[in-house]
C-alpha cells in the first residue's frame, strides 16, 4: 500500500470519532464559553458572570464545599476498596473470583435514582441504621444521618468503592506472582514488599479509579440532592438554581467551566505524578 493510501486509510478510520467530539464536545464546550462571556443575554459581551464567581461568598464556598465531599469520598473509597481487591484477587479462590466481582458490581445494576432513595429509606430517622443502634443500646434516640454531608459521602463511597475496586483489581492481577517471591527472597517482610513493591506497582489503577471517582463525584447532582437534603450547597446545586430559578444561562455557563477548570487541574495533577507524557 502506498503512503497516500495508507494516509487516507488512517484518515478514514479516525474521522467517525473526530466528527463525535467536534459534534459533542467541541462544538458545546465552545457555545457553553459564549454564552458564559453573555452572548446573546443582551448586556453585551463581558466576564460579569466569572467576577461573580470570585465576589460571592457563597459561590466560593460552594466549590470549596465540593472539593471538600470529592476529597472524602476518593480518599475514603480507595481506603474502602483496596483491601477489598486484595482480598478478592489473592484471598479468594480463582473458581469463586468470578462470583465475587459479580457481586461487587451490583451497585452498578440498580439505578442511580432508586439506590440515592434507598439510602435516604436506610438512613432516615426510623431507618434501618438507627433502629439497629438504638436496639444495641448505642443510641437513646435517632440521630441525623440523613439529609447530611455524610449522608451524601456514604451514598457516594457505596458506588465509587466499588469503582475502585475494579480498576485496582485489575491492576493487582496483572502483577506477577514473581515480584512478591523475589522480596522475599531478598528478605522482606510482607509489610516492606507490600509498601516498597506492590504499592508503587499498583499506583496507576489506584490513580485511574481516584481521578474517576473525583470527576464522577464532583459534578454529581443526584446524590447530594437526595441525600444531602439540600442543606448544603455544592456546584452542581448552584449551576442548577441559576438555570431553574434565574434563568442565568452566562453563570451556570460560567460556573461549569470552572468546574471543569477544577477537574483539568486534577487530572493534569495525577498525570504529572504518574509521570504521564504529554505531547
Amino acid at each position: 500500500m502506498s503512503a497516500a493510501a495508507a494516509n487516507r486509510t488512517g484518515w478514514a478510520s479516525v474521522t467517525p470519532a473526530l466528527l463525535w467530539t467536534l459534534a459533542f464536545f467541541v462544538l458545546p464546550f465552545l457555545a457553553m464559553g459564549l454564552v458564559s462571556l453573555g452572548l446573546g443575554s443582551g448586556k453585551g459581551i463581558g466576564l460579569d458572570a466569572y467576577a461573580q464567581f470570585f465576589s460571592n461568598a457563597s459561590y466560593r464556598r460552594a466549590l470549596a464545599n465540593s472539593l471538600e465531599v470529592t476529597l472524602i469520598v476518593t480518599v475514603a473509597s480507595v481506603l474502602i476498596a483496596y483491601p477489598f481487591a486484595w482480598i478478592l484477587a489473592f484471598m479468594v479462590p480463582e473458581r469463586w473470583q468470578r462470583l465475587a466481582l459479580m457481586l461487587a458490581v451490583l451497585p452498578f445494576w440498580t439505578s442511580y435514582v432508586v439506590r440515592s432513595y434507598s439510602w435516604l429509606l436506610v438512613l432516615a430517622e426510623k431507618g434501618v441504621v438507627n433502629s439497629a443502634l438504638m436496639g444495641l443500646g448505642l443510641l437513646a434516640e435517632p440521630m441525623q444521618i440523613a439529609n447530611t454531608r455524610g449522608a451524601t459521602v456514604i451514598g457516594f463511597v457505596h458506588f465509587f468503592a466499588m469503582l475502585l475496586t475494579l480498576t485496582i483489581y485489575a491492576n493487582l492481577k496483572q502483577l506477577s506472582p514473581n515480584y512478591r517471591k523475589a522480596a522475599a527472597d531478598l528478605g522482606a517482610s510482607a509489610y516492606q514488599s507490600f509498601i516498597h513493591v506492590i504499592l508503587p506497582l499498583t499506583l496507576p489503577g489506584i490513580m485511574v479509579g481516584a481521578f474517576l471517582t473525583f470527576v464522577l463525584a464532583i459534578g454529581d447532582y443526584i446524590t447530594p440532592q437526595i441525600l444531602g437534603g439540600n442543606n448544603e450547597l455544592l456546584m452542581p446545586q448552584l449551576i442548577m438554581m441559576q438555570i431553574g430559578r434565574r434563568g442565568d444561562f452566562a453563570s451556570a455557563s460560567a460556573l461549569s467551566l470552572i468546574l471543569m477548570a477544577v477537574v483539568s487541574v486534577a487530572y493534569l495533577a495525577c498525570a504529572r505524578w504518574l509521570k504521564i507524557e504529554r505531547a
